[in-house]
């Protein structure tokens, strides 16, 4: 009997260790092809009521669906960072330029508004008449030396802009398998998750795609309209590289800081600039694009996942210091699974105690 229990044990570890084996060697294999993989899953999975949409329009015919997604992918992702990463670092010189025309200016003294912004005017007027004791040229010997490595920090990306393109291209075609056969993948990640742990698993993979759905309505969207109206109001008002301005407006925005580190030093410049009328109204719109996100998330969230606000934002800004980019969606999914699997371990609990209860007091 012991000989039987310890060969049986023994099969067993030996299973268990080709088993992880395999599933390393898979990995491993794999690991070039993940980023696409796992970027392509979240477009895929926030996008499809937009694929099952366009496929009504266009009679039913699923490949024509694909297309036009695949179209829009590109022209939303594909071409704009193309362009930007490009437009960077063809003009990481002018930066350093840029910061050399400014022993030329003549630096005026604060105006009388900046003191009464709550909390920080007094720092910024006494910083303000620092530089302004120095004089212009002290402040081109400080700044100069950060323009130069972020000057050639941009240089030196040019040389991973190609690998970065072929990432895009990987993705766009996963994605396209994704959407053409998406009923399917999805029956198999149920059916293993079902396999796993039953109804729960099934419910967690739901819950995980409507959690990445969530984000990409509360969050992205939500960064996309803020940046598009702040880049609209930097046109109107006449400043340069409003384009690259609004492309970092959106990184800002998506990172749950805001639009105001750009916005901001841009009314500045326009006061600075005397364009008194042209400051004030980019302040104005300043403030109402900033705002803006205050009760248009909310909403958005709210018909992505019903989940708790505050645990999509922890999780957006957690996952997105963990896992970078990709973490605006892995943080939120794994944070609405686990609470959900809690929440529902804790009231199964709780029934079974109340069940339990009612049978030792029931007098049948």
């Amino acid at each position: 009997m012991t000989d039987d229990v310890q060969s049986d044990l023994a099969r067993k570890t030996l299973a268990i260790l080709f088993l992880a084996a395999l599933i390393l060697t898979c990995f491993w294999i794999m690991r070039p092809f993940l980023p696409a993989i796992i970027w392509a899953t979240m477009i895929v999975i926030a996008t499809w009521p937009l694929m099952l949409a366009a496929e009504a329009r266009l009679w039913g015919k699923r490949s024509l669906a694909v297309a036009v997604m695949i179209a829009a992918l590109l022209l939303l992702f594909i071409i704009p960072c193309s362009l930007a990463i490009g437009t960077l670092v063809e003009n990481s010189n002018q930066l350093v330029n840029g910061v050399k025309l400014l022993s030329g200016l003549e630096i005026p003294p604060p105006p009388n508004w900046l003191g009464n912004f709550p909390l920080v005017g007094d720092s910024l007027v006494t910083g303000w008449q620092e530089i302004l004791a120095e004089g212009p040229e002290e402040l081109t010997k400080r700044l100069a030396p950060f323009a130069s490595q972020v000057a050639s920090w941009l240089a030196s990306q040019a040389g991973s802009f190609g690998v970065m393109f072929v990432h895009f291209l990987l993705t766009v075609v996963v994605a396209a398998i994704l959407y053409r056969n998406g009923e399917t993948a999805a029956a198999g990640i149920r059916q293993f998750a079902r396999r796993l742990a039953g109804d729960r698993g099934e419910g967690a993979t739901i819950l995980a795609a409507q959690a990445i759905r969530a984000v990409a309505l509360g969050v992205v969207v939500t960064a996309l309209v803020q940046s598009i109206l702040a880049g609209l109001g930097l046109a109107v008002a006449g400043l340069k590289f409003a384009t690259l301005l609004t492309a970092l407006i959106f990184i800002l925005a998506v990172a749950q800081i805001g639009p105001f580190p750009v916005l901001i030093p841009c009314v500045i410049w326009l006061f600075w600039q005397d364009s008194t009328a042209w400051g004030s109204a980019l302040l104005i719109w300043s403030l109402l694009v900033g705002f803006l996100d205050s009760f248009l998330r909310p909403v958005l969230i709210k018909r992505g996942a019903n989940l708790p606000l505050i645990l999509i934002l922890v999780g957006v800004i957690g996952g997105l210091i963990a896992f970078g980019f990709i973490g605006l969606f892995i943080g939120p999914m794994v944070l609405a699974v686990s609470y959900t699997l809690v929440i529902d371990w804790v009231k199964n609990v709780t029934t079974q105690q109340a069940d339990s209860a009612a049978a030792t007091t029931d007098p049948a």
